[in-house]
């Protein structure tokens, strides 16, 4: 697949990302590595995924889940490298590489990846700009917040942030979200390979994430193609009491409603009805 984001027409349609994670502890319950055969059951939900109308394929091989435990980057390649390669093989779509460390990140590359989804926005490895700019492929820069003290973990709903304090909330995401883009131009990614993703549900409330989804408008002034991952998130669990595997009509409000705000992706582990969702929010909205 191409490495450039001229394939993408900006405002036509709403893309679709597909979350593939190669992990035994992701918080809505499908991490791959849960089935004994993970290169197999990864080739599946990928094909899937595509047959069900999938843009984007998204691999990540740590959990990011409020309270998961990290991993070293050498377990980090033995999950995704395997993946990605068959993934490339089985299907035609692109592949994002769901890491924030350089070494996992160019290796993903090297494997047939051609989209990086950064969730520190370059601020967690020093290296992953100039990589993202020796590559000249595009990259997510997302916004994050996310700190342990400010989690709270209930047993049915999962882990929630709580206490997190923002001056103001938009104006705030969105300086720090130029910090990365100020990062990323610095090392010389180009201006046409960025795309933001303002974070909703890392380092937010439960409220704070609900007024950035009703706001995502207001990050379509920074210039730049806008994605969104509000799958299954705690957010919606606690907004509406449900577990993460009864979040997909949450999930389906949550993304026609980013897309009416001016969402051009949408990250979901719900291809096939998030994909009708779009279509039909993308016929009311688009027109």
């Amino acid at each position: 697949m191409s490495t450039t984001l001229t394939s993408f027409k900006w405002g036509e349609r709403t893309y679709i990302m597909g979350i593939l994670n190669v992990t035994p502890d992701s918080f809505s319950g499908d991490g791959v590595m849960v089935e004994e055969d993970v290169i197999a059951k990864a080739v599946a939900q990928a094909k899937q995924f595509v047959a069900d109308g999938a843009d984007i394929i998204d691999i990540g091989g740590e959990s990011t889940r409020p309270g998961s435990s990290p991993i070293s980057a050498e377990e980090e390649l033995a999950r995704v490298l395997p993946v990605v390669q068959a993934v490339r093989q089985a299907v035609d779509v692109v592949i994002s590489i769901d890491s924030y460390r350089a070494s996992v990140a160019e290796a993903a590359l090297a494997a047939g990846a051609s989209w990086l989804n950064d969730v520190w926005g370059l601020r967690m490895d020093p290296d992953m700009a100039g990589l993202a700019a020796q590559a000249g492929c595009p990259i997510v820069l997302m916004h994050n917040r996310s700190k342990p003290k400010n989690i709270a973990q209930e047993k049915k709903l999962g882990g929630r942030f709580i206490g997190v304090k923002y001056d103001d909330l938009i104006t705030d995401v969105k300086r720090e979200l130029q910090e990365s883009i100020d990062i990323a131009l610095k090392a010389g990614v180009k201006e046409s390979q960025i795309i933001l993703d303002p974070g909703i549900g890392f380092g937010k409330t439960v409220e704070q994430s609900l007024q950035l989804l009703d706001q995502i408008n207001q990050f379509k002034t920074m210039g730049f193609p806008i994605l969104i991952g509000p799958s299954r998130k705690s957010f919606i669990g606690y907004t509406l009491d449900l577990p993460p595997d009864q979040r997909i009509e949450g999930t389906a409000a949550t993304v026609a409603i980013g897309i009416d705000r001016g969402a051009d992706v949408v990250r979901v582990h719900d291809v096939k009805a998030i994909v009708r969702v779009a279509r039909m929010t993308d016929a009311i909205v688009r027109r």
